[in-house]
C-alpha cells in the first residue's frame, strides 16, 4: 500500500481502543470530496498479524457496526497555542460474536465506546480541520462495519502516572479489518473506500502475509476456520507496559 511523506503534528492524541501509540504522521491527498487526510503512524499494542496471534492475544473477535459518533474538544493548550486535535468516541455496536477463548476475561460487549481517530486543526480555527486516520489501518466511521480482535485491559494505577480505567481495546494494526458486505477487507480504510477487488490487489504474498492479506475478499466463514485451526502460544512480553495496581 501507499506510504505518506512523514512529517511530526503537534498535539496528537493517542488512539487507545485502537491498540496502538501515535508517534508521527503524514499528508496525503484523498480522492473525490474527502479532501486531505493525515495519515499517522502508530505502535502496535500487542501481535496482531497473524490467526495464532489473535488466538493468543485476543478475548474475542467481533463483527461490529459504527452507530454513532461525539467529538472530544481539544485541550485549553491546544486553542490557546492554536493547533492541535479534535478528538472523536465513536459508538460501536456488536453485531455478532465470531470467535471466543475458552477462559475470556469478560463475556463480548453488546456496546463499544470506542476512542478513534478525530481531526487536526490548525491557524487558531477548530473549525477547520482535516480528518485523521492511521497508516493502513480503518479510520472506523459510521455506516460501515468492521471485524476487531479485542482484548480486556484493567485499570492500570501505577504510581506517576495517570489512571486509565479498564476497558477494551485492539490488538493494533492488523486487527481491525474494513467488512462491509461480508466481505473480508472491503469497506472503510484510511477514511477512504475499498473495494474488495482493491483489497485483493494490493495483498501481500508469502508466508509474511498478514491474515487480512490471506483472507482479502472472503467471508467470516474462512476467518472463523482460521481462527479454529490457529495454534496459541505462550504469551510473550510486547512493547511498555505498566503496572495493573489496584486502582480502589
Amino acid at each position: 500500500m501507499r506510504r505518506s511523506t512523514r512529517r511530526t503534528l503537534l498535539g496528537m492524541a493517542m488512539a487507545v481502543a485502537l491498540g496502538v501509540g501515535l508517534t508521527a504522521c503524514g499528508h496525503s491527498q484523498a480522492s473525490g470530496n474527502a479532501g486531505d487526510i493525515v495519515l499517522g503512524q502508530g505502535a502496535d499494542h500487542l501481535p496482531n498479524q497473524t490467526a495464532s496471534d489473535w488466538v493468543t492475544y485476543a478475548d474475542h473477535v467481533v463483527v461490529v457496526s459504527a452507530t454513532g459518533e461525539r467529538e472530544i474538544a481539544p485541550a485549553a493548550q491546544e486553542v490557546e497555542r492554536g493547533e492541535g486535535t479534535v478528538g472523536r468516541t465513536v459508538t460501536l455496536s456488536v453485531d455478532k460474536v465470531l470467535w471466543s477463548r475458552s477462559d475470556a476475561r469478560r463475556p463480548a460487549p453488546d456496546v463499544w465506546e470506542y476512542s478513534a481517530m478525530g481531526w487536526q486543526f490548525l491557524d487558531g480555527d477548530t473549525e477547520k480541520r482535516t480528518k485523521m486516520a492511521l497508516v493502513d489501518q480503518p479510520r472506523v466511521e459510521l455506516g460501515h462495519r468492521y471485524v476487531m480482535a479485542i482484548t480486556w485491559e484493567e485499570a492500570a494505577c501505577s504510581p506517576g502516572d495517570a489512571a486509565e480505567p479498564a476497558q477494551w481495546r485492539g490488538l493494533g494494526e492488523g486487527s481491525e479489518l474494513p467488512f462491509d458486505g461480508g466481505v473480508i477487507g472491503q469497506g472503510e480504510l484510511e477514511g477512504r473506500p475499498r473495494t474488495a477487488a482493491q483489497a485483493r490487489s494490493t495483498r501481500e504474498a508469502g508466508d509474511d502475509a498478514g491474515l487480512e492479506d490471506q483472507l482479502a475478499g472472503r467471508g467470516e466463514e474462512a476467518l472463523i476456520q482460521a481462527l479454529e485451526a490457529a495454534q496459541p502460544r505462550e504469551p510473550e512480553a510486547f512493547g511498555p507496559t505498566r503496572p495493573r495496581l489496584n486502582c480502589d
